[in-house]
């Protein structure tokens, strides 16, 4: 094995918040990546054809990451990611998480309802034309002004084309704007899943850790014109055993990171965002766990969503973790104070510093109320936000695509359309849970006396009124939600339905919120950040990679263990080590169809293995890669320690957690009897 010297590693930190990456740090665009210092550091060889292979092959498929494995459109991601198309194509007579699915024929492919998937086909620099649109413009001005033209950016690049998809990204927290466009995929058919109990062994107890014994794979398929899509660019699948120390590179789409962030908003997130969330996020568990233990019917509904609670919450965690870390925290600080003393050199005006400082106040003031009234109203009940959906998409379309709300721009309106068309079950009863959730902590956190909350409640409890506003709604029939699309602001407002006429009760002040927080918080954030980017640029140039985004990135390292104190482990468990960990009783039970197939197994196969690549949230589904394109393994999870990761790469403890493509083709042949996808993946 190769390890980085504690030196090295506290190097690596105190670097990270501004200065050049060091060794595999970094989750780099594919259009500013370093190939030559990913050459020298693994001693591989890749070129710029390679990179376009990569990126070609790579897809974004909702929340996660993805990798194109064969000619006709198939594509390998987590079983975590496909999860919520399972719950939404299973019923309590046919689950298919307890069953997998298993598919026969081609044919037998079921669409995934309101499934999409991306591929990057492009990026251009459209920096200058957005700072241009913000010049001397503060508060909400300047961010209406930003949006508005990322919107005219976005429409003219894609003029109405529904194939594809086009979108700024805002890179270095406003330093850069690039154009992504993507060939967009809205027929996505899920081809096989495993158990559920195959990919999650190990439970909530296993998550975030290593060793794993987990076969979190799945496949999906996209379609064109109703025929699988033709994908020449794709990866080669190599399931021969994997050998520790080799480089690999991981792409995907990592969700968000904040490592440019200044100490000051640092605090900002330790002391206020995530203590809050936290605290939302355990009593939403707890709260869907009771609901589990009611009935059967109620625990096949709460079984995706308790595991997307639990994630976050976990994750949370590691990140707490990291930010009340005495160490952690001290060589983020001199990381700022190198920063700031190269930038005391430069041409920078202002203090950017002092101005980011001067917003955290506001934003501790702000945070709750925008948090619960605008970023997560409706407590994620797919008929609230159904029914906001319609309200707002009603009123803005009515203006100008450049004065609306930026997400209702004409450039993403089909997006908004496919996703509130797309039919897909309604658990009433789920809905109440997250409605009176939502309504209650609205209450606790902003008090009873705050105006805003009795406009939101009324006369009413929080549980008398979700009962009645979801017992009324007709918005889980799609019919309905696309009669009011289709009628706009007069048939919304001529509505009866309860949840609309509630969600239009309420707009009004949501929208306040928003506005408030956009002037006060995200407009000078945005400036102040913008004049940062420009610094660290002069002082690095472009040796320092930008914050994730959710968009694609690559990063790289190597199949390795770590012996960290207390996450000491080796590169790679296999199914002898799953069969030695099971206890037979949840969450160490093994799946029965994985079980029944023990003795087909060669029990010396790798199942997981671990790798030093710079991943987080989004990530889920990246291809791992070896230097000659093969695909090798699909990303999955990372450890508890790597959640600090989010601040600031760690070379030490960051690992990667990675189900292998000979586990893969283990299970298709031996366990789910998919030969004829062993067979499209050259596998056989």
């Amino acid at each position: 094995m190769r390890y980085l010297a504690p030196s090295m590693a506290v190097l690596a930190l105190t670097l990270v918040a501004a200065a050049p990456a060091q060794a595999e740090e970094g989750m780099w665009t594919f259009d500013n990546f370093p190939i030559a210092r990913a050459n020298a550091t693994l001693g591989t060889a890749i070129d710029q054809a390679w990179l376009d292979r990569v990126r070609l092959s790579s897809a974004k498929f909702g929340g996660c990451s993805a990798g194109i494995v064969s000619a006709e459109g198939l594509v390998m991601t987590n079983n975590h990611c496909v999860s919520s198309c399972v719950a939404n194509l299973s019923t309590q007579a046919i689950n298919y998480a307890e069953t997998g699915f298993t598919p026969a024929r081609r044919e037998d492919e079921l669409k995934c309802p309101g499934g999409t998937a991306e591929i990057l086909t492009d990026i251009a620099d459209v920096t200058e034309r957005m700072h241009r649109a913000g010049e001397g413009l503060s508060g909400q001005a300047f961010t209406q002004a930003r949006d508005a033209e990322s919107g005219r950016i976005e429409q003219e690049a894609c003029a109405g084309d529904t194939g594809k998809r086009c979108q700024v990204v805002s890179l270095y927290r406003g330093g850069q704007f690039k154009l992504y466009t993507y060939k967009k995929y809205t027929d996505v058919r899920l081809a096989f899943a495993p158990e559920d109990r195959a990919a999650t062994f190990g439970g909530d107890l296993d998550n975030f850790s290593f060793p794993r014994f987990s076969l979190d794979a799945a496949f999906v398929r996209l379609y064109e014109n109703g025929q699988p899509a033709a994908t020449p660019t794709h990866f080669t699948w190599n399931a021969a055993p994997p050998v520790e120390g080799t480089p690999v590179f991981v792409s995907g789409s990592p969700g968000s990171t904040q490592r440019l962030l200044t100490q000051n908003q640092l605090m900002t997130i330790r002391d206020v965002v995530l203590p809050m969330d936290q605290l939302l996020a355990s009593e939403l568990r707890g709260r869907m766990i009771r609901f589990s233990e009611e009935s059967e019917e109620n625990a096949f509904i709460a079984m995706d969503p308790i595991s997307s609670v639990e994630n976050t919450y976990k994750r949370g965690l590691g990140r707490m973790r990291a930010l009340i870390d005495p160490a952690f925290m001290a060589r983020r600080a001199e990381a700022e104070a190198d920063f700031r003393a190269r930038a005391a050199g430069g041409d920078i005006t202002g203090d950017p510093w002092a101005d980011l400082a001067a917003v955290q106040p506001i934003q501790r003031e702000l945070y709750p109320a925008y948090s619960l009234l605008e970023a997560r109203s409706g407590g994620g009940s797919s008929l609230y936000g159904y029914a906001e959906t319609l309200v707002r998409a009603a009123v803005e379309r009515a203006k100008p695509s450049d004065q609306r709300l930026p997400e209702f721009a004409d450039s993403r309106l089909s997006s908004v359309e496919s996703r509130l068309m797309a039919v897909r079950p309604v658990y009433p009863s789920l809905d109440q849970l997250r409605l009176e959730w939502w309504l209650s902590k609205t209450r606790e956190w902003l008090t009873v006396d705050d105006p805003r909350v009795r406009v939101l409640l009324g006369q009413e409890s929080p549980e008398g009124l979700s009962a009645r506003l979801v017992e009324g709604t007709t918005l889980a029939d799609p019919a309905v939600r696309r009669a009011l699309w289709q009628g706009g602001l007069a048939a919304v407002r001529a509505s009866n339905d309860p949840l609309i006429q509630y969600a239009l009760k309420v707009d009004d002040q949501a929208r306040a919120v928003r506005a408030d927080w956009e002037s006060r918080v995200e407009a000078p954030t945005a400036r102040a950040s913008e004049q940062l980017a420009a610094a660290r640029f002069a002082a690095y140039g472009d040796a320092v990679y930008p914050d994730a985004t959710g968009t694609l990135r690559l990063t790289y390292g190597r199949i390795e263990g770590t012996d960290v104190p207390g996450q000491r482990f080796g590169a790679f468990t296999t199914f002898n080590g799953l069969w030695d960990r099971a206890t037979g009783a949840a969450p160490f039970d093994v799946a029965p169809r994985l079980l029944a197939a023990k003795d087909r197994i060669d029990g010396d196969t790798v199942l997981n293995m671990a790798v030093s690549s710079d991943t987080i949230g989004g990530s889920s589904g990246s291809p791992v890669v070896n230097e000659a394109g093969e695909i090798v393994g699909a990303n999955f999870d990372s450890t508890v320690l790597s959640q600090r990761n989010a601040y600031g790469y760690d070379r030490n403890v960051n690992r990667s957690v990675i189900v292998t493509t000979g586990a893969v083709t283990t299970a298709l042949r031996d366990v789910y009897g998919m030969q004829r996808l062993v067979a499209e993946l050259g596998a056989d």
